[in-house]
């Protein structure tokens, strides 16, 4: 298997965790998990789990980790702290198809940033693939309704969506612009270290204002899925895959979760597959082929 074919099978595993991801997340509004709690709860086990593994190397790397303090802390915040947070909080006031839908236009902001930041260039193919992707995003979220878009009514889980989508994309932006002299899973467990850091006072408010976990078996199987599955597994391919390919081409993969996330919701949600959604998908499944093209067509003219 070619490098691209690898990163395009570890970035379509990964969007599939994540869209499952959510709908564990909305199960975990139902059962009242508190949303900072069970992120906190999350990347505590799974850095835990990849201690032993990654300590030589991280005692071994501790100067370059030194130097480096500022990306680290940033790429912690971003990912680990604000993202996953906010998506479970999210998901207490919104439905996953709205979530899912907003997470998929990250790839505009990729762009946006790693543009700005020097850290990607982009083209008229990419930016056309991306622009298609959002009209079907578009076509999906206003359901194909005038009235709609002319309101603007949107609810508080929909904004705070607008918070993680931007997060994660300067998180998958700068993830590109530095090659970190760490193996994959050492990278993956600084950002950890640092993301919990941030995201402990959160955590200590959530149970000052009363919001205890329940030890249930949903607790359990919750937290056992969001560890393993969209934690541990999904972070290391989201990384692996970045590296590969590039940001902008990576995040261009997100657009399968609205797809993805629609069928589990469908199944185990009960939630209604509407004609509006037919048409998103057409659209953000168009976007993604233009995008794939137009690499494979810059490529046979270098050759």
């Amino acid at each position: 298997m070619s490098k691209h074919n690898l990163a395009y099978l570890l970035l379509i595993l990964t969007t599939i965790f994540w869209s499952g991801n959510f709908i564990v997340g909305k199960l975990a509004s139902f059962h009242e998990i508190p949303p900072f709690s069970l992120n906190f709860y999350r990347w505590f086990f799974a850095g835990i789990i990849l201690l032993p593994f990654t300590f030589k190397e991280l005692i071994r790397s501790k100067e370059y980790i030194y130097d480096n303090i500022g990306i680290f802390i940033v790429l912690g915040i971003t990912s680990i702290t604000i993202f996953n947070s906010v998506v479970y909080y999210s998901l207490y006031h919104t439905q996953v198809i709205n979530g899912l839908l907003m997470i998929s236009t990250i790839p505009v902001w990729i762009i946006f940033i790693s543009s700005f930041l020097n850290i990607e260039r982009t083209n008229i193919f990419q930016i056309i693939g991306v622009i298609l992707s959002l009209f079907g995003v578009t076509a999906i979220i206003t359901k194909i309704d005038i009235t709609i878009i002319k309101t603007l009514q949107f609810n508080e889980g929909d904004l705070t969506m607008i918070i993680a989508m931007f997060s994660w994309a300067i998180y998958s932006a700068l993830l590109k612009k530095k090659v970190h002299k760490v193996s994959q899973i050492t990278l993956l467990q600084i950002v950890i270290i640092f993301g919990l850091i941030f995201l402990i006072p959160f955590y200590f408010i959530e149970l000052y204002n009363g919001n205890f976990i329940k030890l249930k078996k949903s607790f359990y199987f919750t937290l056992s899925y969001v560890v393993i599955f969209p934690g541990l597994l999904a972070f290391f391919f989201w990384i692996k895959g970045i590296s590969i390919i590039g940001a902008n081409r990576a995040g261009i993969f997100l657009h399968l979760m609205p797809i993805i996330g629609a069928i589990m919701a469908i199944i185990i949600l009960n939630e209604k597959f509407m004609y509006y959604h037919l048409v998103g998908s057409i659209f953000i499944i168009a976007g993604i082929s233009l995008s794939n093209k137009k690499t494979k067509w810059k490529k046979k003219i270098k050759t």
